[in-house]
């Protein structure tokens, strides 16, 4: 039995070329990312959906980078990574429709900006001290947590409405403010708004009103 399938598979990091045009990009590389974002997703959901949908009410939450709303708008800095990740949400549409005859849901869910154990190693902070890294990066001041998001995907597996949202883009930050969880902090950040309004806007770093 299946009742909730979190497709996260991923690994493409190291591959991404940014800010490179489609004719200077490693082909090698940006089709990987291809397959890692999409051929994995759809081999997962190939397999695993005949388990889901032998009981109403199953869920599956396609991860991704970005919402529908804002990818739609904005160029994500490499044609291979773009397309990796708009796919994604495309692919929680497509399944939304396929799941609804047997009264299953599918979306799509993104992080804000996450702070994972990549991203602070790159960044040469820990959780307990990542603060630090606003010094070099303001806007990392919008940060959450892996929590946060697995926080989201816990309230929608446990909505008997989740049914509401099928084929639906969502994030952390708006399903916090529905359901009214927090992340570790205590703080709910809610990064694509201020991806907008502030960092894209040419703002200074300033999460006041956004966590």
């Amino acid at each position: 039995r299946l009742d909730v399938l979190v497709n996260d598979v991923w690994g493409g990091e190291h591959l991404i070329e940014w800010g490179v045009p489609v004719w200077e990009h490693d082909l090698e590389k940006g089709f990987r990312m291809l397959r890692l974002a999409i051929d994995t997703h759809i081999l997962t959901s190939h397999f695993a959906l005949p388990l889901l949908i032998k009981y109403e009410g199953g869920l599956v939450v396609e991860m991704t980078d970005g919402t529908a709303e804002y990818n739609a708008e904005n160029y994500r800095l490499s044609l291979f990574y773009d397309l990796a990740k708009t796919s994604v949400i495309r692919m929680a549409w497509a399944q939304a429709k396929e799941l609804a005859p047997h009264r299953c849901t599918a979306v799509a869910i993104t992080p804000g900006w996450l702070r994972s154990e990549m991203m602070l190693d790159a960044f040469g902070v820990g959780e307990s001290n990542w603060r630090d890294a606003t010094a070099a990066q303001p806007h990392f001041a919008i940060s959450e947590t892996p929590r946060y998001v697995g926080r989201a995907v816990a309230h929608l597996a446990a909505d008997p409405d989740v049914a509401r949202f099928n084929g639906r883009s969502l994030s952390s930050g708006k399903l916090a403010k529905k359901y009214g969880f927090i992340d570790l902090d205590g703080s709910q950040p809610d990064a694509w708004r201020y991806l907008v309004e502030v960092q894209d806007a040419g703002r200074p770093a300033d999460t006041t009103g956004y966590r």
